[in-house]
Order: structure tokens, then sequence, then C-alpha cells
């Protein structure tokens, strides 16, 4: 449904941030993109999306498609337009709106159509019962929890194909991450939606995924069924935090060049 083919991405004309990087994101599927920061994984859903140019980014080589359609050579609107909806790192809100005005916001396109739009706001508030109660309030005044639910119910009023999920986790609770996880894999499994879900927390992306990509320095080293890369030993000691032994490791304890060593061979 969603491919990228040997995409390299530059920034300024200068700096060359993804090099070669290939992955799918099939119908109906949760597909994880994994590693540490900077690794590339944010430029890689911009370059999806449409983004980059808003910051001096292009797609210098290689091709995205979405259902054989070319994506590297369409404005970030009409990518939206064909359902591929990015809901970007840091809960970005209209912050003086209300829960149900940055709803609103999000289907500006279906509103000439009442049923379509009054059905898009009740599915939301259906995965989301606390943004119902919520829906007169300031959108600045939310918790984290509260406005991760909202930026994702108002990408839902686009009605996606795809959904580009930039760290969903970051800066949560526990308690709320599991929420958040349970109502995405729920929007998944009901919507039959593609998903491509960016995150740092591995634990959570394997358990979530059918299907994952490990990103380093513009690169993907390493990819396979998010069931087998949960039992990789190279995914369990950098990124569980699990030795052989199965004793607990800091990342930061773990030599760089050992990983990239084992992994590009």
């Amino acid at each position: 449904m969603l491919s990228l083919r040997n995409v390299e991405v530059i920034y300024s004309n200068v700096i060359l941030v993804l090099r070669g990087v290939s992955l799918d994101v099939p119908d109906g599927q949760i597909v994880s993109l994994l590693g540490a920061n900077g690794a590339g994984k944010t430029t890689t859903l911009k370059a999806i999306s449409g983004l980059l140019r808003r910051e001096d980014g292009k797609v210098a080589r290689g091709r995205i498609e979405f259902n054989g359609r070319r994506l590297d050579r369409l404005a970030p609107e009409d990518i939206a337009q064909l359902g591929i909806i990015q809901v970007a790192e840091g809960r970005r809100l209209f912050r003086h709106l209300s829960v149900e005005e940055n709803l609103i916001v999000g289907a500006l396109d279906q509103r000439r159509n009442g049923t379509t739009f009054k059905r898009g706001l009740e599915q939301v508030y259906e995965y989301f019962p606390a943004l119902q109660a919520l829906r007169k309030r300031t959108s600045g005044y939310l918790s984290g929890g509260e406005q991760q639910m909202l930026v994702i119910g108002r990408a839902l009023m686009a009605h996606p194909k795809v959904m580009l999920l930039d760290e969903p986790s970051l800066g949560l609770a526990p308690m709320k991450v599991e929420e958040i996880f349970r109502i995405i894999r729920k929007i998944n499994a009901e919507e039959k939606m593609s998903i491509l879900l960016v995150e740092q927390n591995t634990r959570i992306a394997l358990e979530i995924a059918s299907y994952a990509y490990v990103m380093e320095t513009g690169r993907v080293v390493l990819d396979g069924l998010a069931a087998q890369l949960r039992e990789n030993a190279d995914i369990k000691e950098f990124y569980l935090g699990l030795t052989r032994q199965g004793e607990r490791k800091a990342y930061r304890d773990v030599k760089h060049y050992k990983r990239r060593k084992r992994w590009l061979g």
C-alpha cells in the first residue's frame, strides 16, 4: 500500500539524513519504525507526508509510492487528500481553541457533508470518551495524555487510510501509555487503517506491530516480523535492556560500534 524504495533525504542541499531507506506498510497493518534519537525516523515520516518542504528538505533519490501513485513529487496538502495523515511529535494543538474546535479543524474538508462530519465526531468520542466530557475545555489546559488523545482524534476526523504516528508515548505516564496504545490497536482493528508508528518505547512498539524496522544513522539496519525481533539478541540487549543472561543493561553502557558491526557486518 505504502512503499519507500532507496530513499535519500537532503536538508539545505548539503546534509544527507536518509541513506537508501526502503520499507513497506501493508494495507491494514501496524508497522513500527524503531531507533535512537537522530536515527532518521521522524525525517522518514516527513518524507512520506511531504512536510520536508517546510524545513528546506527534499527527497533527493528514490521513490515513495502509495497504491502505485508517487508521493515524493506532491505537495503536503495533496498527500493529505489521498488519506495519509501525520500526527506530529509533541502534541501540536491549537491551544487557544477548545477540544471540539480542534477536532473540527481536522475535518474541514468533510464539513460540507453533515452526515460524514457528525459520524466523524461520534467516532472520535467512541474511541476517546474522555474527550467528549472535555469537548468545551480549552485544549491548552489538557493533560499530556488528553492532548495525545486529541491529536490522534483530530487525525481521525480526516478519515485517513494511513496514519503516521510520531512518538505517541513521549512524556506520558506508563498507565496512560498503555491506554493510548490499547486505543491505537483498536482503531487499527476496527477501521482496518494502516499505521506507521515511530516509537522509542521498543517493548510496546513490538507488541502492537506486525512488522518492524530498526534505523540507525539514516539507514535501516534490521527488519523483520515484530514477534521475531522481540527474540532477537541485539534488540534485547540494545533496545530492551536485556543481556543474554537476562540481566538488565543500560543503553548508555553499550558501545555504538559494537552494534553496528554486528548488524551491518
